[in-house]
């Protein structure tokens, strides 16, 4: 249960205020800022958790060219992402393109300064690098004094994240640490933890139960289809090729808010009764991969940290150019994940692993060995010093 905060005062003194700040370009940073907050609300009851996404704060205009340009630009012109993802990576910091985008930002977000002002927070955490840039630069001119701390959302780094003046690093893994200390960050303030995930995915959730919740006959192999991507077509068209495929095996394919989506798929299901469950927009995704064997994905870095707290092999499919394939990168690395690069090779690698099921029992005690289910309690930890 939730105190208020007078209560909270009264029980437990002065209440820790952390704001996190997080932009909304795709999910994963604003889903990492709601996991810190949700651990906040289980296991501290003595801190208070504040998010805020920056996107709400600035003028329609910047926050169409900012995230949705960028949706659409991974989505119909990958290609020309990732030149600028490698572009940007390899910038000076004092270009002329560097210079000109910083003042924009600084302009676009001025209502932050009031925000935490009214916020009063005692710490930030900034699960984007546009925040840690903002306050960054307050802090090099001496009109922000509070400690700032960065937590990076995928499995490498991006110039953009690296800022002067931070408390400290959060990373995934022990290579992203030392590539942050190769690029300039104290070693120092630097830690391991993981990527913040909610605390749900480190509950005891049993196969069966969550099974069942589902129409889901726990005794078959079982398929989470989360993701088609521009590269493969969309999930009813991967389905339809699967579900032709021989084999005793069910598929779980998520159209998330897409309605077209799920109409297609539920369309689907119908012409493959007992092998197809459609699943729209859901909020316990955790218990769907709790029945799920193998996960069809896009290697997001929020969605990678979630299936290997859940000891869930991965098929990546459709990477976007730039960070997702850094991610993939790791998962293939570390035997977490194959990669299918289209449609037929994607039917060869799920016959693969249903047929030879000792790879998946590999695959998925690898995930558990570098899976960080507590990753949001080691970053709060971290940062209130406990």
């Amino acid at each position: 249960m939730i105190m208020p905060r007078d209560i909270m005062t009264k029980h437990f003194g002065r209440i820790q205020r952390i704001a996190v700040l997080s932009v909304s370009a795709g999910s994963g940073h604003v889903r990492a800022a709601q996991a810190l907050q949700a651990a906040a609300r289980l296991w501290y009851p003595d801190v208070e958790v504040i998010h805020v996404d920056i996107m709400e704060l600035v003028p329609k205009l910047f926050r169409t060219v900012y995230t949705e340009t960028y949706i659409k630009m991974i989505e119909q012109h990958p290609a020309l992402w990732g030149y600028l993802f490698e572009r940007t990576d390899r910038e000076k910091i004092d270009s002329s393109l560097s210079r000109l985008r910083s003042t924009l930002e600084t302009i676009n977000t001025r209502k932050l300064k009031n925000a935490l002002k009214e916020i009063a927070p005692d710490q930030i955490i900034c699960t984007h690098f546009l925040p840690a840039h903002l306050l960054s630069r307050r802090i090099e001119k001496g009109k922000f004094h509070k400690p700032v701390w960065v937590q990076v959302t995928d499995y490498d780094v991006h110039a953009l994240w690296l800022q002067q003046g931070m408390s400290g690093y959060f990373a995934a893994h022990g290579e992203l640490a030392w590539r942050l200390s190769e690029r300039g960050i104290p070693e120092e303030s630097i830690h391991v933890t993981g990527i913040p995930i909610m605390p749900v995915f480190s509950g005891s959730l049993t196969r069966i139960e969550c099974s069942r919740e589902l129409g889901l006959d726990p005794s078959r192999k079982t398929l989470l289809m989360m993701s088609g991507g521009a590269g493969l077509g969309n999930s009813a068209k991967l389905a339809e090729h699967l579900l032709a495929m021989e084999g005793d095996f069910q598929i779980v394919a998520m159209a998330g808010s897409n309605e077209k989506l799920l109409k297609k798929l539920s369309a689907l299901a119908v012409r493959h009764p007992g092998r197809l469950v459609p699943v729209g927009f859901v909020d316990t995704i955790e218990r769907i991969m709790a029945a799920s064997d193998l996960a069809i994905t896009k290697p997001g870095g929020l969605t990678s940290s979630e299936c290997l707290a859940m000891e869930l092999p991965m098929i990546i499919v459709s990477p976007i150019p730039g960070q997702e394939e850094r991610n993939a990168d790791f998962l293939l690395e570390h035997g977490v994940a194959l990669k299918a690069c289209d449609v037929n090779a994607l039917a060869w690698r799920v016959q693969l692993l249903l047929t030879e099921p000792y790879r998946l029992d590999r695959m998925r005690e690898k995930a558990r060995l570098i899976g960080r289910p507590n990753a949001a309690r080691a970053v709060l930890d971290t940062v209130l010093g406990r």
